[in-house]
């Protein structure tokens, strides 16, 4: 179990390792949907036709939604993300919706072409199969050890703040929980909506069905056109997080009061650490680092990051490595359990 208060953030590179694209990926997939002149040839895409007929349904604002789709695609050449993108096009309300439409489109579609299904194959299974992915570790880590009697305590000392969009965690806890305990899946969901204190910056695509709320709820992987508008209205900007005082509270006070920080897979690229560190940390966590394979900053940048953004000191990083993210939270395993 986790006994001392934990924040895990979770950046692109984990949502890699679940097969759910990065940002570089959204960008190309921006680039190739929004190609309308190929559209009647031999190299119109599924994901082409799917936006057309999207913006052929909102009458009377077809031709605007075009325009702006072919900005944030002219655009999407030099951005690091579409959300970075989003923040250098200003105010447009048509290309806000376009690229709020585009990130709950292709968080969805990843939902439904993922490794991860709506329900287990088999009987006493979880929905993603096997233990060499971080979100079996991170389980395994939160019930490890509970009494069935204290089971909606095991979340209590865990904070998620996730740069992604997608539900993978809402959607893994709970199946993970009604196998580790043995309860039904409906009090592992109801532990998993009153505990589970997860923070998006980014918004998400949706409540999924089972949650409490009043989001737009859309199911795992539910990619229906009649979903997608509401979907795409719980995606948020940069700028419109940093205006948001509630969950701005919320990701500040996870923070605060962590007392051992992980990153998983984060990019530390600077809008997003600018999101994450408003100001230095005052009690110096104790830090782990699983950085991506073969991308983003090394290992002494990030010791500079970390130091300069957090107020987190070299002799606070227990370690800062290229690794996957299941494999960092295995091999420190008895030490996150403490």
């Amino acid at each position: 179990m986790i006994r001392t208060k934990t924040t895990v953030v979770v950046g692109a590179g984990a949502a890699v390792e679940l097969e759910f694209p990065d940002a570089r990926d959204i960008l190309h997939k921006i680039g190739q949907s929004f190609d309308f002149q190929r559209l009647g040839t031999g190299l119109q895409t599924d994901d082409m036709q799917a936006f057309d007929a999207l913006f052929k349904k909102v009458k009377g604002k077809d031709a605007a939604l075009r325009e702006a789709a072919v900005r944030l695609r002219a655009g999407s050449r030099l951005s690091s993300s579409l959300h970075a993108l989003l923040q250098q096009l200003g105010d447009d309300q048509h290309v806000q919706a376009v690229g709020k439409l585009a990130l709950a489109f292709f968080a969805l579609q990843a939902e439904a072409t993922s490794p991860m299904e709506e329900e287990p194959r088999d009987p006493g299974d979880l929905p993603l199969r096997g233990s060499e992915n971080w979100l079996f570790q991170l389980a395994s880590l939160v019930v490890d050890g509970v009494p069935r009697a204290k089971a909606e305590s095991c979340l209590d000392n865990l904070h998620i703040v996730n740069f992604n969009c997608d539900r993978a965690v809402q959607h893994y806890m709970p199946w993970a929980l009604r196998n580790a305990f043995g309860m039904d899946l409906t009090e592992a969901q109801s532990i998993v909506t009153e505990k589970l204190r997860i923070v998006q910056p980014y918004g998400k695509a949706g409540r999924l069905d089972w949650q409490a709320g009043d989001e737009p709820a859309a199911s795992w992987g539910d990619d229906d056109a009649k979903a997608l508008f509401g979907v795409a209205e719980a995606i948020r900007t940069a700028g419109e997080f940093s205006e948001s005082r509630a969950a701005r509270a919320a990701l500040n006070g996870g923070l605060a009061q962590a007392r051992r920080l992980l990153f998983l897979g984060f990019d530390f690229n600077p809008m997003d650490v600018a999101l994450l560190f408003d100001e230095r940390l005052a009690q110096a966590p104790e830090t782990l680092v699983a950085l991506r394979q073969g991308e983003g900053p090394g290992p002494e940048a990030v010791t500079q990051l970390l130091a300069r953004n957090a107020g987190i000191g070299a002799d606070q990083i227990v370690t800062r490595e290229r690794t996957p993210c299941w494999t960092m939270l295995r091999d420190n395993m008895p030490l996150l359990g403490t």
